[in-house]
This record gives structure tokens, sequence and C-alpha cells, in this order.
């Protein structure tokens, strides 16, 4: 594991940020690192209001959606609401239908079928709209590059809007309205919000026109929350608003179904951490084993009784998500020994039997065992399907392209991509990503990175400091939880593996040079028992977080690496 730090912030910035906001130097030095460098600046980034939401009619064509939304319920026509099977497609499609369903009936919702239908605006999506009525068809999270399709449904006399967030390509789709920051000559001011942040942005502005207040909309901003999670889209900007709103609504008044969903964390206040690795597996499992209409249906359900029941059924989904993710993941890590291919520049397996739906979960799985590119292949309707992740440093989508001879189709990006090749071309196909991997990839890349903000004594460890940290809240992509590093610690003689397997490491820390003692967890970090047993210095990166226990609640270090120190303390 090697240890990269961030670039320090300007010193002067730090010191007029300590005195004009009278909070600890370490404190401004992470505000200044993240590119707050006023006290405007601070207040918005500590006190986010919804005022500070951009106007939604900011964004290009929005006034189009808005009068072509409005023209449809005033001619009585049916709107279908269209979305991705994945958190943020669902997310979206319950934001917009369930607020027009609110004074409009004639709505409903559509959801592709993950392996029938694929990702996607989808001929036979289009071909249920034409067939059962409806005019216009409002896709969200998808739509950016199915110019075609669109083109087909307006020769079927249906019209789109297009709400999406993917990086359009030279070529726009034809829809009488499309909505997308990242698209040519749009001014809206903020781009990279998640598919569901256009759905609300679209609501927005269907409130604005009808002359209602924001607050009346607060209360969908729960599923946005949950799209940037799942979604990894920054937490700056409009996401740290409608992240910050969002899971104050969950804490205080969340939807049926997310209360369903979330059931198990009852006596604690959710954060961004449980929204991606507790509720959107389970709302994504019921497209990876189902359909993903079993998530609309839980996330747009206004009666709890119900909604507990359509999230018991996703939480079976998701344990048999769970067993084919631990299963598949076995057996590849056993395929790559049996190959004797641990020595590899790049990990690539397959299964015809493996279930499509869990593959680019086995890709992340693998990584965390073999730390470089890697590829999960199954079988699907006569080709093999491949779900691809990368590491660090690596961009997994050239890769792909210098393979493209050997390949059917693929699209992704830097570090996640998918494809399709042709069942007897597996093995050249093997055989030339391993060979472009090999020539193409850094020493670095193939070593896990810790990214660190900062040095840190124990002693700098307060109240008020871990207050104010905790205010930098929601943390994710552009505003991480800060990593620190202290050098010169050792065990004080209570550190001992827990957990059931004993694959946890629960650590007890004494500073040498101040004294301070910390306590702390490092998840499946067992293998370092030995080390800090030893009673030799040691440096440690982790972050910071709450530890109630008997209703006593202190900080604790949640351990992310420990590594020796080679000079004397």
């Amino acid at each position: 594991m090697q240890w990269k730090y961030k670039p320090k912030p300007d010193l002067e910035i730090v010191k007029q940020l300590q005195n004009e906001l009278n909070i600890p130097e370490k404190n401004a030095f992470l505000l200044a690192q993240r590119g707050v460098e006023s006290f405007e600046e601070a207040r918005r980034f500590f006190r986010s209001k919804l005022e500070d939401l951009y106007d939604p009619f900011l964004m290009k064509n929005m006034d189009i959606a808005v009068d072509r939304i409005e023209k449809a319920i005033e001619n009585n026509e049916k709107i279908l609401v269209y979305g991705d099977y994945d958190v943020d497609g669902t997310t979206a499609v319950s934001i917009v239908y369930s607020y027009l369903k609110n004074y409009y009936d004639q709505v409903d919702t559509y959801i592709p079928d993950r392996y029938s239908e694929g990702y996607g605006v989808s001929i036979q999506g289009i071909e249920f709209a034409a067939t059962n009525g409806f005019a216009l068809i409002i896709a969200l999270d998808c739509g950016t590059k199915a110019a075609e399709k669109i083109a087909y449904a307006a020769e079927k006399g249906i019209d789109f809007i297009i709400g999406d967030h993917h990086t359009p390509g030279d070529l726009l789709p034809p829809a009488v309205a499309f909505l997308n920051p990242k698209q040519p000559d749009c001014p809206y001011p903020y781009k990279e919000l998640s598919g569901a942040g256009i759905g609300f942005k679209l609501i927005q502005a269907l409130q604005q026109s009808k002359q209602l207040p924001l607050d009346d909309i607060i209360p969908y901003l729960d599923l946005v929350a949950v799209s940037i999670g799942a979604d990894i889209v920054p937490i700056t900007g409009e996401n740290r608003i409608m992240a910050y709103y969002g899971l104050k609504q969950i804490e205080t008044n969340p939807r049926a179904g997310l209360r369903a969903l979330s059931r198990s964390k009852k006596d604690k206040t959710l954060d961004i951490n449980d929204l991606v690795f507790t509720l959107a597996p389970r709302i994504n499992a019921a497209g990876r084993i189902k359909h993903g209409k079993e998530a609309v249906k839980l996330l747009i359900e206004k009666d709890l009784t119900i909604a507990n029941r359509f999230a018991d059924e996703i939480e079976l989904y998701n344990e048999q998500r769970r067993g084919y993710d631990q299963k598949i993941t076995n057996e590849a890590l056993k395929q790559i020994i049996e190959l004797n291919e641990e020595n590899r520049y790049s990990t690539v397996v397959y299964h015809p039997d493996w279930h499509k739906g869990v593959i680019g979960i086995v890709a992340s799985r693998l990584i965390e065992t073999y730390y470089r590119p890697t590829i999960v292949f199954t079988k699907s309707n006569g080709v093999i399907s491949g779900s691809v992740r990368s590491v660090s440093g690596f961009n997994v989508y050239n890769a792909l392209q210098a393979c493209s001879d050997y390949i059917i189709q693929f699209g992704g990006h830097k570090y996640a991509a998918g494809l399709t090749i042709a069942t007897d071309l597996f093995d050249k196909f093997k055989t030339k990503f391993e060979e472009v991997v090999k020539n193409t990839i850094t020493e670095s890349s193939m070593v896990p990175e810790i990214s660190v903000d900062t040095d840190l004594s124990f002693k700098d460890i307060n109240r008020k400091f871990f207050n104010i940290l905790k205010q930098m809240a929601p943390f994710g992509p552009g505003n991480m939880n800060p990593v620190f590093v202290t050098t010169g610690v050792n065990d004080t003689g209570y550190s001992r593996k827990v957990g059931k397997e004993q694959n946890h490491l629960k650590v007890s820390l004494r500073e040498l040079k101040s004294g301070i003692t910390m306590s702390g967890i490092g998840f499946n970090m067992a293998d370092k028992a030995e080390l800090v047993k030893s009673g030799a210095p040691l440096k440690i990166a982790y972050t910071l977080e709450e530890n109630i226990w008997n209703n006593r609640i202190s900080v604790q270090l949640r351990i992310r690496d420990i590594q020796p120190v080679k000079s004397n303390y």
C-alpha cells in the first residue's frame, strides 16, 4: 500500500480561515485544501441553504421540457417515466413519477429488463409505449446516446424528453427537450448532477412554473441523496446541498420505502456510507436478480405495511445477490490459481454459468486480492459478456480500444466498462488484453494507494476539532472523509483480533511523543496483528469516527493501513 499526500494549501489562506472562523488550524487546513478560501465560501460549505440551488431554467431546454409536460397534462396525454435499472435510474423515475402522480393520473413508469433489453432506451420500451398509447416519454439517467431509437419513437408519434448526466457524443438525441448540463452550450453552472438530480431539477422547474413553494418538494431529496451516494458523483456544489437536505429528510421523515429498507439502522443516523453500502445494494439487487421495476414499486409506495412487504422481497433478492457474489468470487479466485495467473498484469476470468447481474461486483472483489485491471466474463445470449473494473491511474477504456479487433461492442469510461466478444475469440482477446495492459500500465498503478490529507498528532484530536470535522460531511468524491497519518505510535498491550472469524483488528495505540492513547478498529486487518503486538514504533493512516458503546460516545480511529517506522523514536 502506497500513501500519497494531497497538495498542501496556501498557508496564508489557512491562517486567514483559522482567524475568521475561530477554528483549529487543522480544520482550516482541511477547508483550504478543499478549495474553501473565504468566510462566505465557508458559510456555503458549512451552512448549505436550499436557496443556494440554481434556477432550473438555467438548464438548456428546461423551458421546452416544462411546456411539453404541461401541454401533455392539458391535453390528457399519457406520460411514461422511463429510467435505467440501477439506483440512479430507479430513484430518478420514482421522483418524477410520484411528483406528477400527485396531480395527474395519466402517468406510468417503465424500467428496461437488464438481460433482455440492456441499458438505456430500448426498442421494446418504445413498442410498449406505442402499444399502450403513451404520447410522451420522460427518459431519466439514459438517452444521451440513443439518437436512432428516439428518432424511431418520433416515427411512432411519441415525443421524448431526456434528462441525463452522461457525457454526450457528437450526435445529440433528437428529443423535444434534451436536459443535460454536459451538452454543448448549456449555461447551467453545475455539471455534476446525478440522473436523479436532473429529475429533481425537472420537478423544481415544474414547481416554479406553477408558482408553488420549493419547500413542498424537499421530501423528494431523500432519493436524490441516495442517487448521489450510489452513483459516486462529486459531493460538491449543488450535490452537496441536495445530499445534506436529503440525509436530513431520511433522518427525520423518510418515505415508506426507505424506512422499510433501513429498518436495521433505526437507532442510527444514516450517512452517505449507509446509503452506498446498505440501501443502494438492496435497491440494485432488484434489477440484478429480478427486475428494476420492483425497486420503483418500493420507492413510490406510501403505505409502510406494503413497503415492508416489498422490502422483505428485495432483501431476499439481496441475499441471493450476495450468495452469487461470494460463490463466483471464490470460483474466480480458484480459477486464477489453477491457471497460475497470480502474477499477471491483468485478471481475465470466464465461466459460462456465472450470473450476469453480479459480475461487475465480482470484478471489484477480485481487485481487492489482485490489484490490477480486471474483467469477469459470462455467457449471455450466444456471446460472452464482460464487466470491467480498473485501478487508480489506468485507463481501461483506452485498453479496450486497443483490443477492438476482438470485441463486438464495448462502452464505459476510464475505470469501468462493459463489453461483449464472440465465444471463439475469448483466448485471443485475453492474450491481447494482457499484452496491452503490460505495455501501458505504470508500476505505481499496480500498488493500492491511500490518499492522505495531512499528518495529525493525537493531541490535536479533541471534541472541537472533531465536531467541526463532522460538519464537513456529507463526504464523498470531491469531499472525501479526511485521511490522517500519525507517525510514532505503538501498542499499549491491549490490541487484539476481533470478529466472528477473528479477521478484524481492534487497536489501542499510544503516541510516543505526546503519551496520548487512542482506540481504533481496522476491518479485515487481522494480518497486521503481529506487527502491532510486536511493540515496535508504527505509522498509521486512518479516518476519525464516533464510537457509541454502552451509551458512551467517543472518537475512535478507523484504521486504513499500518506500517513500521524505520527511524528511532
